[in-house]
């Protein structure tokens, strides 16, 4: 495993999966989000605060790859690492089973910031996010 800002454990339900006893594609989205807000939570960072005030943070785009099947009842480990690329924060999203330490999935989750109903460049959460943004990226 690579160095992440944010590891968090979670375990499969069995409801999660398909007719083949593998997690369902879908769930991993779900996965994925759940660990985005667990950080941001984690950090003090509220969503319906920032909504509050006219900012929205939204997904634009998900590339995901699905390496290795989770099953029923797996522990796994969620992981990310963010950047600013433009007015794009990109979220590295990978997930390991526990187990093995077999990655996967692993995916890039582009979020952009709506102000007010407008697509804003997102000064505002570069801010709140400079001590895990690498400076000279941009």
């Amino acid at each position: 495993m690579k160095d992440y800002i944010y590891t968090l454990r979670m375990e499969t339900r069995d409801y999660e999966c398909d007719i083949q006893g593998i997690v369902n594609n879908a769930n991993y989205l779900h996965y994925l989000e759940a660990t985005r807000h667990k950080w941001l939570q984690d950090e003090g960072f509220s969503f319906r605060e920032w909504h509050e005030e006219g900012l929205d943070v939204v997904v634009s785009e998900i590339d995901i790859k699905y390496k290795t099947p989770l099953r029923g009842q797996e522990a796994f480990l969620s992981c990310l690492n963010v950047s600013r690329q433009g007015a794009r924060f990109v979220f590295e999203q990978d997930v390991y089973r526990e187990a093995d330490g077999a990655l996967c999935v692993s995916a890039l989750v582009s979020t952009v910031c709506i102000r007010d109903g407008r697509l804003d460049r997102g000064d505002t959460i570069a801010e709140l996010f400079s001590k895990y943004l690498n400076p000279n990226a941009e």
